[in-house]
């Protein structure tokens, strides 16, 4: 027994067919609260600028304290997981997380918010990534595309039901609620793990990268402020200048590292596999505006159009149906035109329906906005399942910890990015106002769009048969 979990005993790792199935739906748990709190604070942003008497543009830190936290600490999970087991370091995360939820209910200032945030992204940091690393070695290659849809059709619930969630909270309660919830719900997913979940043994890790943790740590911590720092006032123009130069000269300095070193903190090497790189690369153009999505939908249906949070909420959990329906639509795309046309196909839609909402105005019918923010969802939602698949795709079991690790630090650097990205355009169009008018999200929805875009060219490059083993799995299952 270890001194970390005395209460639960070592077990084989041996995942009978009717086990390992519902392995993924175990770990959902995890996603189910990051989302729903993310998508659920994002509706509530507006209501908790009034209530802290701050600018809605300052708000945006309580969504990147907790992204930029877990792109920090990420790193350490792979190596947590190897050392101390998955199953006992997803547990305590759970644990750290509920804390840090708790925390934010109770908090009174922008300040206290954040500062809770950060404890919540502590336990998200070692949450998430585990909980992917667990249902990606357990799950055979041929069977991994459909253990993605069950890890992640639960979650979709989570932004599926936060902004409505949300908006009820908001007319006839609090917004604090929105962080109570996870307590039951991560409760009940810790008793899951317990009982679904057997042991993963992994070999010895070696010892752990703490320069290239602390250098990874200063080069995110700087791009991430730099980038908070445009329209917040936070930095001076030198001061910006110098952050940058720190940050510039930290990721190079981590970069020559990650080279050299045998275990480094964060395996560069992958990257020199075409399916992992091509999913890295696009997945991330992709994902700036899945972060920027929770923070821009609900000012520009709140303040924009002059809707109710009820409203706006209801309105933008569309996106997460669209979502759901690609839990089927994805999968069945992978196997009748392959992953490359799926990924090409899912990039260019995803890329215009990101843009779409630039064009909405207090005269655009609802209906349309609806469609809009459905098929955006849709294919989001059957790009990433695609994406994420392709990317373990030539990853051997040895390397699986850390390219999970690389790719969710990746993952929140993209999504984190997205934010502040969101949060630069919004000032550029319209300064630091108070409210916003339609007109002044033009410029972000386009910007992220066309970003997007930049991902098509990246799956373009790769064989038309890639990814062939992983797609005759999917026909024999199906």
């Amino acid at each position: 027994m270890s001194a970390l979990d005395p209460q639960i005993p070592d077990e084989p790792v041996g995942f009978s067919g009717a086990v390992s199935r519902f392995i993924p739906l175990a770990m959902a748990s995890a996603l189910f609260m990051d989302l729903l709190d993310t998508s659920a604070l994002g509706s509530a942003l507006p209501t908790m600028a009034r209530e802290f008497h701050i600018e809605p543009l300052h708000l945006k830190l309580a969504l990147t304290a907790y992204l930029m936290t877990m792109a920090i600490l990420v790193p350490a999970s792979g190596w947590l997981a190897d050392r101390f087991g998955a199953r006992r370091v997803f547990i305590h995360a759970v644990r750290v997380y509920l804390l840090g939820s708790l925390c934010c209910g109770l908090s009174n200032s922008l300040t206290q918010l954040v500062a809770a945030r950060i404890l919540q992204g502590v336990g998200g940091a070692m949450m998430t990534p585990v909980a992917r690393l667990i249902v990606v070695a357990s799950t055979p290659r041929e069977r991994l595309v459909q253990a993605m849809n069950a890890f992640t059709m639960p979650a979709i619930l989570g932004p599926l039901l936060g902004p409505p969630f949300a908006g009820v909270l908001l007319q006839i309660a609090s917004w604090r609620w929105i962080f109570f919830i996870n307590l039951p719900i991560g409760i009940l997913g810790i008793v899951a793990v317990l009982r679904i979940v057997p042991r993963l043994r992994h070999s010895h890790p070696g010892r752990f990268d703490v320069t290239g943790f602390l250098v990874a740590a200063i080069g995110i911590v700087g791009v991430i402020g730099l980038a908070e720092s445009v329209g917040s006032n936070l930095l001076s123009g030198r001061e910006q200048l110098l952050v940058g130069v720190v940050a510039l000269t930290a990721w190079i300095a981590f970069v020559t590292r990650a080279l050299r070193v045998r275990l480094p903190m964060l395996d560069l090497r992958l990257l020199a596999k075409s399916t992992y790189r091509a999913s890295m690369i696009g997945g991330s153009l992709v994902r700036l505006g899945i972060g920027a999505t929770p923070f821009l939908l609900p000012l520009l249906l709140q303040d924009g159009l002059g809707w109710s949070p009820l409203k706006a909420g209801s309105v933008i959990a569309i996106v997460t149906l669209g979502s759901l329906l690609a839990r089927f639509g994805g999968t069945l795309a992978v196997r009748v035109i392959g992953f490359r046309s799926s990924l090409l196909v899912t990039a260019a839609f995803t890329a215009l329906l990101t843009a779409a909402p630039a064009f909405f105005d207090v005269r655009t019918p609802v209906i349309v906005i609806l469609l809009s923010l459905l098929m955006g969802g849709f294919f989001r939602a059957a790009h990433y399942v695609a994406a994420t698949a392709l990317g373990f795709a030539d990853v051997s079991p040895h390397e699986v910890s850390r390219a999970s690790t690389l790719s969710t630090v990746i993952q929140q650097l993209s999504l984190s990015c997205g934010v502040s990205f969101a949060g630069m355009a919004l000032y550029l169009s319209a300064g630091s106002a108070i409210r916003f008018t339609p007109n002044e999200f033009i410029l972000p929805f386009v910007a992220l769009g066309a970003v997007a875009a930049l991902a098509i060219p990246v799956y373009a490059r790769l064989s038309p048969a890639v990814g062939g083993d992983m797609r005759s799995g999917i026909k024999r299952s199906s």
